[in-house]
Order: C-alpha cells, then structure tokens, then sequence
C-alpha cells in the first residue's frame, strides 16, 4: 500500500486596486510634523497622482478644525497620469498633542482622507533674561 501525502498550497492573494482608488492616489495619507513650536505655522505637502484612465477634479477639501488650512489649484483637472498637489498649514497655538483630519472630495461625491499629526510645545513667554553683565564685559 502507497500513502500520497497531501501539499497544501500556499496562495497570496493580491488585491487589485479599483479604478476609483487609481483616481487619487496619494504617495502619503499620513504626515507627522513631530515636536513643532506653538505659535509657528506648519505645512506639509501632499502629492497626488491620477493612475486612473479617467481626469481628475478635487472639487473640494475639508479640514477637521479651522487651525488647518488646505490649498489645491482649484479649477484644474489633473488628466490620466499626471500629478497635482494638496498644501496642508496648521497653526499650531495650543499646546499637546493633535491629530487633524482633512477630506478630499472629488469626482462628483468621492471622498478620501489625508491626517496630520504631532505634537506642540509651548514657547517661553518671554525672552531670555536681560544679561546685567554684559556692561562689565564692554569695558
């Protein structure tokens, strides 16, 4: 008698992007400015790019909270394999942590979201003290 063993087969199973997720496809969903200064404005630029056969038409960006401000070139359309850019600015006033959502809306309703994240410390309230010494160095 002849046992025959059995192999399972291994299959890797590659998820094939869809024609909407090729319309806007971002080199970064996600960026972290790290520690920045309060009352220093940031930004970061985020890359676009249409794999897709079809143009495409950012009609509108929505951020989380008035502190984060995005820019688009708002009347182009970015034809099948070109690139566009989103510029996001934060104001970082309040001390701690964040994380801010921004919404992409594009192509008659489709939506997708980029985040900014990091952390603001507080600056000094004042500047450094008076040096009083300074006149006796002078002389």
């Amino acid at each position: 008698m002849v046992l025959v063993g059995s192999a399972l087969a291994q299959q890797t199973v590659v998820a094939n992007p869809t024609p909407d997720e090729l319309l806007l496809t971002l080199k970064e969903s996600e960026f972290n400015f790290g520690k920045i200064p309060q009352g220093k404005p940031v930004m970061h630029v985020f890359e676009v790019l249409n794999k897709s056969k079809d143009s495409l038409k950012i009609e509108n960006i929505v951020a989380s909270c008035g502190c984060t401000t995005p820019d688009w070139e708002k009347d182009k359309s970015v034809a099948a394999g070109s690139r566009t850019k989103i510029t996001v600015g934060y104001n970082a006033a309040a001390e701690g942590p964040f994380t801010k959502n921004i919404t992409i809306s594009y192509n008659g309703g489709q939506t997708k979201q980029i985040i900014i994240k990091g952390e603001v410390w507080k600056t000094p309230s004042s500047s450094a003290p008076e040096n009083k010494s300074l006149n006796d160095l002078k002389n």
